[in-house]
């Protein structure tokens, strides 16, 4: 059984008098949810902030209160430092809970939080400040001695900037947004050819996602794992290091799995990292929750950025600690100290965490695929913990991030942990829209991850994904004594490939194939290129009268976050554009027509 979450910790008397009555959790989903299931259990009122396409979702629904920003566009209201400080003094709060992601990690807004006579649930405004700028962060990490990999040391302003590093230390290279994380405003550069396209779409996607398009360049390393260290520091200066995990299973730079502890690491180079984690964060009076990032190219690591704010991913690191991370915040955020279980964590067992977005797969590609969700049916179990944001009848906007919810599995050792998720995704139901936990049981079943022969490029360069909508065809499997029914995948798939993804539980008796909806490839039409979803158009590289060929790229969608490139279907001749730069397009709206070359 994994190790119990203690929700508030012993504390004395005189420290539980220091604890808040009310805070505003200024965000939205699955980590408002979160934050607001340990402040309830702890005592603490909640009041959610939302927009107005969000007024019905579940964060909004679960707070003691729940006060509207305005509009429907993200950047004008959880964005808005003003509206969401301003809610917090109207509604009496005494603290401000920032999750992850909008703001964060914006100083500014730490300040204005304090500035206001309230308490910010993170870090300084200095040591974000400090560490949220990701070239001053790597100043930083020279400082503490901690190893980083070759980069600029400032921000770069132009492609020919990217162009000369690259002559000077070689290629690959990847353009990172300097205010942000989770991928966005990154870019991966393979050589000289590709050096302005990839600046201006880094540029463009960081200014969309972070309000600031600065970026900055270093080399690539297409082999390295990322190995992450939960750190943990209070205002009387204590600073731990919570273990690690394991976040390499990636597309388009954004986490799918992780886990801890990171699998395969020797003693020493746990115990090193883990001690530059800490020196880091010393190194700037950290306090509270932050994660240290590192890239692995065999035994030697090199920094790769400071999150400073609790990580999607905490879960595992809460399942093999048994320490809850968002009740050490809010303890060291009122001046208490860590909780003895925090100041001396061991860890036990393996945690791992699928990251259930509403997505389709197709093509290769992951699309983000808002829409209602009709039944959503999720395990809970002493092994498995379920984070989520949405409950069935919810709708997954597409204003922002895909992330419906966190299936984490835990087991004693790792082969057992990656049964108990896969057991677990198989009795997960989610009906309306498309989600990753089909591909997710692919992935963790591949000979690859089994072994933890994986890295940052793995999933997309090395991992054919069949199309579980497209095959009726069932059988059925034994994990951990359970039976449950599993779709066949296309015969010839590669050796890469498992043939296995969920469905539901079932009895030994019960054989019966059920049949599956087959999705439609939403994108091409005869003739005509169309959105595959509601979004953003972005970039757009064609003009009536152009001639194409097959996978080029016509059009960037940007929509629930991400960017997403559309290719010409068939060699031809563009005959019209209807959309220009900047349209808002639904789903299924013409793009471009064409005549395909016979």
């Amino acid at each position: 059984m994994m190790p119990t979450l203690p929700l508030s910790g012993s504390t004395t008397n005189d420290e539980s008098e220091l604890m808040f009555t009310k805070i505003l959790v200024a965000n939205r989903g699955e980590i408002a949810v979160r934050v607001m299931r340990t402040a309830r259990a702890m005592g603490i009122r909640t009041v959610a902030v939302y927009t107005e396409p969000d007024a019905d979702s579940l964060h909004a629904r679960l707070a003691d209160e729940a006060i509207g920003l305005g509009s429907d566009a993200a950047r004008d209201d959880y964005l808005d430092i003003a509206a969401v400080v301003s809610a917090a003094l109207r509604s009496g709060s005494e603290a401000v809970h920032p999750g992850y992601g909008f703001l964060a990690e914006n100083a500014e807004f730490a300040q204005a939080v304090e500035d206001a006579g309230l308490v910010f649930v993170g870090p300084s405004p200095e040591a974000i400040r400090a560490m949220g700028e990701k070239v001053a962060a790597r100043a930083a990490a020279v400082a503490a001695g901690v190893p980083l990999a070759p980069g600029s040391t400032k921000a770069v302003p132009d492609a020919a900037t990217v162009a000369r590093f690259g002559a000077d230390h070689g290629y690959p290279l990847l353009i990172k947004a300097a205010y942000g994380g989770g991928g966005r405003g990154m870019r991966q550069v393979p050589d000289e050819a590709s050096v302005a396209e990839a600046f201006a779409a880094a540029v463009r996607e960081a200014t969309g996602a972070f309000g600031n398009g600065s970026v900055y360049v270093e080399r690539y390393l297409p082999d390295a794992r990322h190995v992450e260290v939960q750190i943990l520091g209070d205002v009387h200066g204590a600073i731990v290091a919570l273990g690690d995990r394991d976040c390499s299973v990636q597309r388009r730079h954004q986490k799918l799995i992780e886990e801890a502890p990171a699998p395969g690491l020797s003693d020493t180079t746990r115990a090193a990292m883990a001690d530059a984690a800490v020196r880091l964060a010393r190194h700037v009076g950290y306090t509270g929750a932050g994660t240290v990032e590192f890239l692995l190219d065999g035994e030697n690591f090199y920094f790769l950025e400071m999150n400073t704010r609790i990580q999607v991913e905490h879960p595992v690191t809460e399942l093999v600690t048994g320490i809850d991370i968002v009740a050490e915040q809010l303890r060291v955020a009122a001046g208490e100290p860590l909780s003895a279980q925090a100041s001396s964590a061991t860890t036990t067992g393996v945690a791992i965490e699928a990251r259930i977005n509403a997505e389709a797969f197709e093509g290769g590609v992951f699309r983000p695929s808002p829409g209602l969700i009709d039944l959503l049916v999720a395990p809970q179990s002493d092994d498995l913990r379920w984070d989520a944001g949405y409950q069935s009848g919810d709708r997954v906007l597409p204003n922002y991030d895909s992330l419906v919810g966190k299936l984490i599995a835990w087991a004693p050792d790792r082969q057992r942990a990656i049964d108990g998720l896969v057991a677990g995704l198989a009795r997960l139901r989610i009906d309306g829209v498309p989600s990753t936990a089909s591909a997710i049981v692919q992935i963790v079943q591949t000979a690859d991850f089994q072994e933890a022969k994986i890295n940052t490029n793995w999933l997309e360069n090395s991992v054919v994904l069949a199309d579980v909508g497209n095959d009726a065809r069932r059988s059925e499997v034994d994990v951990l004594g359970r039976y449950y029914r599993i779709p066949f995948f296309a015969e010839g798939l590669p050796s890469s490939t498992v043939t296995a993804a969920p469905a539901e539980r079932v009895e030994p008796s019960d054989a019966r194939a059920r049949t599956t909806r087959r999705r439609s490839r939403t994108g091409v039409l005869d003739g005509v290129v169309t959105a595959p979803m509601q979004g953003t158009i972005i970039s757009v590289n064609v003009a009536a009268g152009q001639q194409v060929s097959a996978g080029e790229q016509l059009f960037v969608l940007e929509a629930m976050k991400m960017e997403n490139p559309i290719a010409a279907p068939h060699d031809g001749t563009i005959a019209d554009v209807p959309v220009a730069l900047g349209d808002a397009v639904a789903a299924g709206t013409s793009l471009a027509t064409y005549v395909k070359e016979s």
